[in-house]
């Protein structure tokens, strides 16, 4: 049998404190965005190829063969990454190399990271 949390039987105890932090939460439109931004770091794919990208700049081919996926799976979880401003690319040539749109993106990651093995 699942245990009921605890909540209050009336209305507003803290108004005051409810009030305050009315003003100090993100408008609705941000709180959105930000919800489809950790969807974003929702799939474990996009996180192995940010953990790549880390360390190096990287084109398709090679990511595809660090994970054994094909270079088509890779090409629609990176166009998801760049359209959410994860990742970013520059062209050489023929090749196209990704690596992450900027240093935000791996703090995030890191702190997930820091968070799942910290011990309990």
């Amino acid at each position: 049998m699942e245990k009921k949390l605890p909540a209050c039987e009336g209305t507003i105890i803290h108004k005051e404190v409810v009030e305050e932090i009315k003003t100090k939460i993100p408008e609705e439109e941000v709180l959105y965005e930000l919800g489809d931004f950790f969807k974003l770091l929702g799939d474990s794919t996009r996180i192995k190829i940010l953990s790549a990208l880390f360390h190096s700049e990287m084109c398709v081919c090679d990511i595809a063969s660090l994970f054994d996926m094909t270079q088509s799976a890779i090409s629609h979880q990176l166009r998801v990454l760049k359209q959410g401003r994860l990742v970013k690319y520059r062209k050489s040539g023929k090749v196209v190399y990704y690596s992450l749109d900027d240093e935000h993106v791996k703090e995030i990651v890191e702190q997930g990271l820091n968070h799942i093995t910290e011990k309990k």
